[in-house]
């Protein structure tokens, strides 16, 4: 049975209630990630009525200014003192914010000019983004603080992602399903305006009850956590450390690779629906289903990510099933491109799409547990070298490379939408087939350099299970040194 009470107080295996509380909170993130992956480019410019191009250049905008706020939560985040540690009173805080902003941004203002409309959109994502990463980033922090162990903090991650994909792809289906059916005036419920405000009213309320779940339910854990250090940080000693964080070469290399990662991510997320809707013609129904295929995925990957990590170790196993989920995501694409993928009209089309879609997404789902795993194991390899434990400042610096490379990628796919002159307010079937294709042509090459790239700059992330394991000897001899002999003999011992 699962214990809170280790021999080594952070290197301890927590109770299957702690892991529960600690996931559901990603419901919050998996909501808001979705409905900005898979909606928001779609709903302003297909609904609204703003131009594609400027539609992903207002959400890239937002996000990569939204992205520097990131490190800056981190750094006070680490140095937050207060009775209830250091990331719970930031995720209490956002918890209402949140839940209203989130609101805000899928009711638009109807009589407003288009310059005014973008400006509302850049505006209103700055803000729930913000918000959110006020939450996010301090609760990511805790994988990092509740253990030290190699396996678990994979098997806590993995809970993490259930939770935020299962919430996410919830929300997902049943907004097609129920706020966006077709109606009488709407035939195609995707272009439903009113659909998408109820949809942010019920989204927003979810976050805010994730939100204080996961708050409330990881209070008792305060006391296991670490305290922030005993000094007065100026902002010029943040300012160094947040550059300090590019020195360690292992989270170098892994925040690179995110930046293709996350960049082809959104790309993916940000196109699917025009994929769904006009290259595949599927209905709202059918389109709601896929959230079933990627819930399935998501399962699988629970059961998958920390039994794979077990025995196969983090490095390798992500490098390989990067570009795995991506073969089976482009590959009916690319198949029907090559003449050899059905036609719409096949009986089996919704099938095979669904089960690739259940490979793609549940392989991709693995690789960003063990990626988000293998940042939190950087935390003691740069504390063996600095002496400082700063789980705020690595999750929030690849915050900032999600968000930042997200941005990009829903850019890339407004200009990808423009460029193929794909038509406004479009039914299925009637887009014309040269528009189609090269939506086709375009979207597969641009997914194989980003993704293979991320992969390729893993390899130069040398932490393994071995090399984890003595960093967290070293630690413990260095933090016993400094019991024995004073905090001068401790920093001694990590130099």
């Amino acid at each position: 049975m699962a214990t809170e009470t280790p021999a080594h107080p952070t290197a301890r295996r927590l109770s299957l209630p702690t892991r529960l509380f600690y996931g559901f909170g990603s419901v919050a993130f998996g909501v808001k990630d979705n409905g900005f992956s898979y909606f928001l480019a779609f709903f302003y410019a297909q609904v609204v009525g703003l131009p594609a191009q400027t539609v992903g250049f207002a959400i890239m905008l937002a996000l990569i200014l939204d992205a520097f706020i990131d490190p800056l939560v981190g750094q006070l985040s680490d140095n937050t003192r207060s009775k209830w540690g250091r990331r719970h009173p930031w995720m209490y805080a956002a918890a209402i914010p949140v839940a209203l902003s989130y609101i805000l941004i899928w009711n638009p203002p109807t009589g407003w000019s288009q310059g005014g409309q973008v400006a509302y959109l850049v505006a209103v994502a700055v803000l729930i983004r913000s918000f959110i990463s006020c939450y996010e980033i301090p609760s990511a922090a805790l994988a990092a603080e509740l253990t030290t162990e190699y396996d678990e903090r994979t098997r806590l991650l993995s809970y993490r992602y259930l939770f935020g994909w299962a919430g996410g792809l919830a929300v997902y289906g049943l907004a097609l399903a129920v706020f966006l059916k077709p109606t009488a005036e709407f035939p195609v419920g995707q272009l439903n305006p009113q659909g998408y405000a109820n949809y942010g009213l019920f989204a927003g309320g979810l976050m805010l009850f994730a939100i204080l779940v996961t708050s409330i339910g990881t209070h008792r854990q305060i006391p296991f956590l670490r305290d922030p250090p005993q000094r007065r940080a100026t902002v010029a000693t943040l300012a160094r450390e947040m550059v300090g964080t590019l020195h360690n070469r292992n989270f170098l290399m892994i925040l690179a690779s995110s930046f293709f990662l996350y960049a082809g991510i959104g790309l993916g997320f940000a196109i699917n629906l025009y994929f769904a809707t006009y290259y595949w013609e599927f209905g709202a129904g059918e389109i709601a289903l896929f959230a079933l295929s990627s819930l399935t995925a998501a399962i699988l990957a629970f059961i998958a990510a920390p039994r794979l990590a077990k025995r196969f170790d983090k490095r390798p196993t992500a490098i390989l099933l990067i570009p795995a989920g991506l073969a089976f995501q482009i590959g009916p694409i690319a198949l029907r491109l090559l003449g050899a993928f059905p036609a719409n009209d096949s009986p089996i089309i919704f099938g095979v799409i669904f089960v690739t879609n259940i490979l793609s997404v549940g392989l991709g789902i693995v690789a960003n547990i063990l990626f988000s795993s293998m940042i939190a194991d950087v935390v003691e390899d740069a504390e063996l070298k600095t002496g400082r434990r700063q789980e705020g400042l690595f999750f929030a610096a690849i915050a900032f490379a999600n968000k930042s490379t997200t941005g990009l990628g829903i850019f890339a796919a407004g200009l990808i939408i423009g460029a193929i002159h794909f038509p406004t307010g479009a039914k299925p079937g009637s887009v014309p087939v040269d528009v189609i294709r090269g939506l086709g042509l375009v979207y597969v090459p641009t997914q194989i350099v980003l993704y293979c790239t991320a992969a390729l700059l893993l390899l130069g992330y040398g932490i393994s299970r071995a090399s984890h394991m003595d960093t967290l000897r070293k630690l413990a001899a260095a933090a016993d040194l400094a019991q024995e002999g004073g905090p001068a003999a401790g920093r001694s011992k990590l130099s």
